[in-house]
């Protein structure tokens, strides 16, 4: 943005967009969308103009968030298939400590139409690791769906299955019992009608996650539980998916960040998404993200 004014690197932004990122800030790309499976390239756009103007999804001005060394503590990236992002991390380790918050749930293609293998995906966090060292991956099998398809029994034996397989990979696993949303028992209707579905009482929620928290400890894995404090047991710690103190750990350097999550019982680091509602492809039916899976947008 040459010859215009700049407030810490950050680009003065354009008429209409509203700055919102006055000091250094943790970045998030994406719990809208995964970024890293399917906007790629406009990430790398991004990065090399310096910031990233997000359309506000609660209807108001856009705003912009300033991508610039100066102005960035870490990112955040979550994704389910990393493998088309191989430059994007690489770009985003040169310019702050990142984690890659993956998910990896094996679940039948009932509820999960276009998400890559989990073989595929472990392959992956593995290599991510062995390239920029350990504690940048953290495994989310998250969240935690009761249907026909996937009953407790299943979780405990396909969660055992995966905790096998990322054992020496991550030292944390994220859950969370699904939060059935209008728009999930929509498309999950919509897409599945002879799936049938479950929401639990509390007591039988907390004794599944319970026990998936035992299997990861007997891996030398902390298990956390993501927004959920009333379904905390002596095998869940409350999860602090944009993690300050890790990204201190990756970069070498400690920063200030204060706790500000995004909803009641977050425990997360203060930080600014730059995704964007509706634009993710893997097609998972029980998401908050997508309103209709029809019409998602890539081109964005």
């Amino acid at each position: 943005m040459e010859g215009e004014a700049s407030v810490r690197g950050q680009p003065r932004a354009a008429e209409g967009v509203r700055r919102a990122q006055p000091e250094p800030l943790i970045v998030s790309a994406s719990y809208r969308s995964d970024v890293p499976a399917f906007h790629g390239p406009r990430f790398l756009s991004q990065l090399r103009a310096g910031f990233a103007d997000v359309p506000n999804p609660y209807g108001s001005r856009p705003y912009r968030v300033s991508l610039e060394a100066t102005d960035v503590d870490g990112f955040i990236f979550w994704t389910r298939n990393a493998r088309p992002f191989r430059e994007g991390l690489a770009a985003a380790g040169k310019r702050a400590p990142f984690v890659v918050q993956y998910t990896v749930t094996g679940y039948p293609e009932t509820l999960e139409r276009g998400v890559p293998p989990a073989d595929h995906a472990i392959a992956e966090m593995r290599r991510i690791v062995g390239d920029f060292g350990p504690g940048t991956v953290v495994w989310r099998y998250d969240p935690v769906i009761w249907t026909s398809e996937t009953d407790a029994a299943f979780h405990r034996q396909n969660f055992a299955r995966l905790a096998d397989a990322l054992t020496g990979v991550t030292d944390e696993v994220t859950l969370s019992a699904a939060t059935l949303y209008a728009k999930s028992r929509r498309n999950l209707k919509r897409h599945a009608p002879a799936l049938a579905v479950d929401d639990p009482p509390d007591e039988e929620k907390r004794g599944l996650l319970g026990d998936l928290g035992a299997i990861a400890a007997a891996r030398n894995m902390t298990a956390t539980l993501c927004s959920q404090p009333h379904l905390l047991s002596d095998n869940l710690k409350p999860a602090k998916c944009v993690d300050a103190a890790r990204l201190a750990r990756i970069g070498g350097a400690a920063f200030r960040a204060k706790r500000k999550g995004n909803r009641p019982g977050c425990e997360c680091a203060e930080s600014r998404d730059i995704g964007r509602y509706d634009s993710c492809a893997h097609g998972c039916l029980y998401c908050y993200a997508v309103n209709d899976h029809e019409k998602v947008t890539l081109a964005v």
